[in-house]
């Protein structure tokens, strides 16, 4: 099978990075996997050459657009992919989706819950395959406590608008209103970092928030007695996947896979009772979906393009 694959994920060709692993998997899984990175490579997808036998989309918007018109002139199947959630877009992306996904010849979602948004826009074969995640060096991790915490809240993302971190930091402040030593770790980077210093100073609370930058999450979980996601749309959350394999419960707002997975599932003016509850419960959690291992995941991605 020869694939073109037409994303905006400039990480898929930077070693090192979780997206380029992905990508190995998927070009060792094919007979060929060319990568077009849209729009810095405006042109390339209307002037490649050679034959193609499906073009693939990062998502249904501007990019499988493209996919679709490269699709077209190629003779080849499209296959568009959704990790967005459809309900929260643009007028104009909701339109663009639903003449992307008309024409799809395949899909392939991340989660059950946006199958069934898919389901609105086309009647094409929809494959639910969660993003790959190595999940088992995850699970069986051993608890340790913070070295100045005596409870973790840990938050992992970008600091952009999008993902609520101020959240975070109302969280916790109403957290240890309520009597319980907890600080909170913001893992990520992002525009917003100096208005989430200012907030926790504001607040009292500067001494019991540290922001380490971007950095493996892997040895913060092991100090996290609960992750927290704020963010008011997620297209997968692997911060909530990662966190209940290593056994450590999530709070999330109903977004992405949150509910699937298995995450302790919150309103927006819930989320600090829920969070409290989660660190006085002292349970460990279970992730409740199916992941799959390198060869197996690349396999149903194959299959996926069909």
């Amino acid at each position: 099978m020869r694939v073109l694959m037409i994303s905006g994920d400039r990480n898929l060709t930077r070693e090192g990075t979780s997206a380029h692993e992905r990508f190995l998997l998927q070009k060792n899984t094919v007979e060929h996997l060319e990568l077009v990175l849209w729009p810095s490579q405006f042109f390339k997808p209307f002037v490649v050459a050679g034959k193609f036998d499906v073009v693939t989309s990062q998502d249904p918007f501007w990019r499988g657009l493209v996919a679709w018109l490269a699709a077209k002139r190629l003779g080849a199947r499209l296959n568009v992919q959704v990790h967005a959630d459809l309900d929260a877009q643009s007028p104009l992306k909701h339109v663009l989706a639903q003449i992307v996904l008309r024409h799809a010849d395949s899909v392939r979602v991340v989660s059950q819950r946006l199958k069934e948004q898919a389901l609105r826009y086309t009647s094409a074969p929809i494959t639910v395959l969660p993003v790959f995640i190595d999940f088992e060096k995850f699970v069986g991790l051993v608890h340790e406590q913070h070295p100045r915490f005596e409870k973790t809240i840990l938050w992992i993302g970008r600091f952009v608008r999008e993902k609520s971190p101020e959240a975070a930091i109302a969280v916790l402040h109403e957290v240890r209103s309520r009597g319980v030593d907890a600080g909170l770790v913001m893992l990520g980077s992002g525009p917003l970092k100096n208005s989430l210093e200012h907030e926790a100073q504001e607040r009292g609370i500067a001494k019991y928030v540290e922001f380490p930058g971007w950095q493996d999450p892997l040895a913060y979980l092991k100090c996290a007695d609960v992750v927290l996601c704020t963010s008011h749309a997620e297209s997968f959350g692997a911060s909530i996947v990662e966190a209940l394999a290593a056994g450590v419960p999530a709070v999330s707002l109903d977004v992405g896979v949150a509910r699937e997975a298995g995450a302790l599932i919150a309103q927006k003016d819930t989320l600090a009772d829920k969070t409290r509850e989660a660190l006085e419960g002292n349970y460990r959690a279970q992730l409740a979906i199916s992941m799959r291992d390198a060869a197996s995941w690349a396999t149903a991605w194959k299959q996926s393009l069909q």
